[in-house]
């Protein structure tokens, strides 16, 4: 048996239950200026990879969040990788601070310059997506924005041999409620070329 819940019901809650489902969600945690050189420093659920190549990035704002105004305002943005060790300054940079308000200021996060991009990254954050706006596009009560990666920088002391490895990463994600995932236990499984390969591991 199965409980289903219809989309269009009004006593259904479709965004609660898409965020108990779709789990777990990596944490785009977006640093941006405005127009007036304030910095912005919000986390953002509703992230992944959009494309290959060129290298494109999304995330989704719901509502009209400071975020989104300041990608709107000035064209770039920076995605600081949300981990474990920063999971609770990540968690306070959710509170509804004022527009004119630097959460990373307010809240102590040390920032550094970015490569390429005006808006700095987060300095404890392992590894950043230095992105400028490609395009954005409007979905009901939402904005999902498309941004192009010029830089992807990665903290030396997360790679081996010359690659981001996980257990030095150790991100977090969002699951449902106010429930956290913490870094996963890691497997390596090979990908079948061929449907020959397959059951040949």
């Amino acid at each position: 048996m199965r409980t289903v819940f219809r989309s269009d019901d009004p006593d259904v809650n479709p965004y609660k239950l898409l965020t108990a489902v779709v789990v777990p969600r990596p944490i785009a945690w977006i640093s941006t200026l405005d127009a007036d050189g304030i910095g912005n420093l919000a986390p953002h659920s509703f992230f992944n990879v959009a494309c290959a190549s060129p290298p494109i990035v999304s995330f989704t704002s719901v509502g009209g969040k400071d975020t989104l105004a300041n990608v709107l305002a000035t064209g770039e943005f920076v995605v600081n990788l949300a981990t474990e060790p920063l999971l609770d300054q990540v968690n306070d940079t959710s509170a509804r601070f004022g527009p004119h308000v630097d959460e990373a200021e307010a809240l102590g996060i040390s920032l550094e310059p970015s490569a390429l991009v005006a808006p700095p990254r987060v300095a404890d954050s392992p590894a950043s997506l230095e992105c400028t706006l490609h395009s954005t596009h409007e979905l009901g009560d939402s904005t999902l924005v498309l941004g192009r990666v010029l830089a992807i920088t990665v903290l030396d002391d997360a790679l081996v041999d010359g690659h981001p490895a996980m257990e030095h990463l150790r991100p977090v994600s969002r699951l449902g409620r106010d429930e956290w995932g913490l870094p996963p236990q890691v497997v390596s499984v090979t990908r079948p070329a061929r449907p020959e390969d397959i059951g040949r591991r």
